[in-house]
């Protein structure tokens, strides 16, 4: 294990309240973040946003929130672009598992959506993970199935449905 890794700090919650700019927190290690999002990719997440937060009314229980901290612990903090949460009684941030996240990949942004993200929200046990690909005009789902995602779309139209304590349905062409 090189000297670096083995001398890591570590941050906590009370940390990142602190830091100027925007940050993501996993493990106790600081991620920045990307520069403001480009116009596709804010044109495709209002979009996505939209159309579920459009259904959502008739779920009582469940809520849709856009760029938001998810505080999963003290060491790891995220801010994923849209996430579908239920029965989340907390009145500041995220504090529940959602049953949907969606993050809008971009170059900047790849490597740690498709891997490091993809294994913390596997392990912190969200139903759907969707990767959304706004220069491919594509989107994978993963569902959450027996502990692990399994990819259950990868497509560039038609509909998706998300079966969590509300029904969600997705259409996929009108987000590009």
């Amino acid at each position: 294990m090189s000297l670096a890794y083995r001398h890591l700090p570590s941050y906590t919650y009370e940390d990142y309240r602190e830091w100027k700019g925007d940050w993501e927190l996993i493990e106790g290690i600081p991620y920045s973040m990307a520069p403001s999002p480009l116009k596709k990719h804010q044109d495709v997440a209002g979009k996505v946003f939209f159309q579920l937060f459009s259904q959502i009314a008739n779920c009582e229980n469940c809520q849709v929130f856009y760029e938001i901290d998810w505080i999963i612990s003290n060491e790891t903090v995220v801010r994923p672009d849209i996430v579908v949460v239920c029965h989340d009684t907390a009145e500041d941030f995220v504090r529940k598992t959602p049953g949907i996240v969606f993050e809008i990949v971009s170059k900047a942004t790849s490597f740690k959506d498709e891997s490091l993200k993809f294994e913390l929200y596997e392990r912190e046990g969200v139903k759907y993970y969707v990767l959304v690909y706004p220069e491919e005009e594509r989107l994978k789902v993963y569902k959450l199935i027996n502990g692990r995602f399994i990819n259950v779309f990868d497509g560039r139209n038609g509909n998706f449905t998300f079966d969590i304590e509300c029904v969600l349905k997705l259409e996929i062409e009108k987000i590009w």
